[in-house]
């Protein structure tokens, strides 16, 4: 097989590459066939080459947000590194592989507003898209346009509506599509204060972010109802804070901090002193180890809160 996937690729195709090498948690086997993609005709390349050769595919950005099994992928793993980008008058056009990080510099360097509230965020704009990444009640959706994808072997172009944009959802996630590219439409503002917003997003994320390998949020936030509020003070006793409600989301970190989680550790895994919704990695932790903390986590604020929580990282070869 690797021989046919060189033919078809290039030598560049590696075998049984360990995919803890390619992700921010640092865990993971190997992926049986591993391509870097540099661009987005090679991207188109390597998903025709695994479809003709029956291979499971699976398309890596940045690496944050996703755990790897302990016994890798048995499949193609596509990493994305297209990073060309431009600026036109208040639009950035960017490819997947595009540092997300990269993009929010530019604008700010161009006194664009829109994407200030993603300061210090990790991974790539494919899966930042992907994924609707956000913070601070902002969300990557809220600034594009339309975006490129390339959906059972044919490119296809989104409208933002098409995108299907939801809660750390899109419609990439749901019902699959690699993003190629991506338009973001932004609006002119004062240079100045888009810096200063943005060195108070990084002050403050550098006080409550930890220092640990992980995949970021592990939890998603839960979204204000009427019920979970009655639910959470049928078991709790205590009252949701005004301002979750105000933001109508009540952070997973604030639920698993009240089943008194905060440092508990299982072999190399750990939830983070700094930031409860961190599992950090904090010398040697398996998939295994993280999935056992996952489970336990679910149990307690189940049990203890009456809130189900929700998994915001991506479970991959298991």
């Amino acid at each position: 097989m690797i021989k046919e996937l060189r033919e078809k690729l290039g030598s560049e195709v590696l075998e049984n590459e360990p995919l803890a090498n390619h992700c921010t948690f640092k865990i993971g086997g190997p992926a049986r066939y591993f391509f870097i993609a540099k661009s987005s005709e090679e991207i188109v390349k390597a998903a025709e080459a695994a479809q003709d050769l029956g291979l499971k595919i699976f398309v890596l950005s940045g690496g944050s947000n996703v755990l790897f099994s302990d016994d890798g992928f048995n499949g193609l793993v596509i990493k994305i590194q297209n990073t060309k980008y431009e600026i036109q008058e208040t639009k950035i056009i960017a490819e997947a592989g595009v540092k997300l990080a990269e993009v929010v510099k530019a604008a700010a360097e161009q006194g664009l507003l829109g994407l200030e509230w993603a300061a210090g965020i990790p991974g790539t704009v494919g899966g930042a898209v992907r994924g609707n990444a956000g913070a601070y009640g902002k969300s990557t959706g809220e600034a594009i346009e339309r975006a490129e994808a390339l959906e059972k072997l044919k490119v296809k172009n989104y409208s933002k509506e098409d995108c299907k944009f939801g809660y750390r959802e899109s419609i990439f996630k749901k019902e699959g599509g690699i993003v190629l590219k991506v338009v973001f439409k932004l609006v002119p503002g004062d240079k100045n204060k888009i810096k200063e917003e943005m060195d108070k997003i990084f002050a403050a994320r550098d006080g409550k972010i930890p220092q640990d390998p992980s995949a970021g949020s592990f939890m998603k936030n839960v979204e204000v109802t009427d019920e979970i509020v009655k639910t959470i003070k049928e078991y709790t006793h205590e009252d949701v804070p005004a301002d979750y409600l105000e933001k109508g989301k009540i952070p997973a970190a604030w639920l698993i901090t009240q089943c008194d989680l905060k440092g508990k550790q299982i072999g190399g895994a750990k939830i983070s002193e700094k930031h409860a919704n961190f599992i950090v990695n904090v010398g040697g932790a398996t998939a295994a180890d993280v999935i056992a903390f996952a489970s336990l986590v679910k149990m307690k604020v189940r049990d203890e809160t009456g809130v189900q929580l929700q998994e915001e990282i991506e479970y991959v070869g298991f």
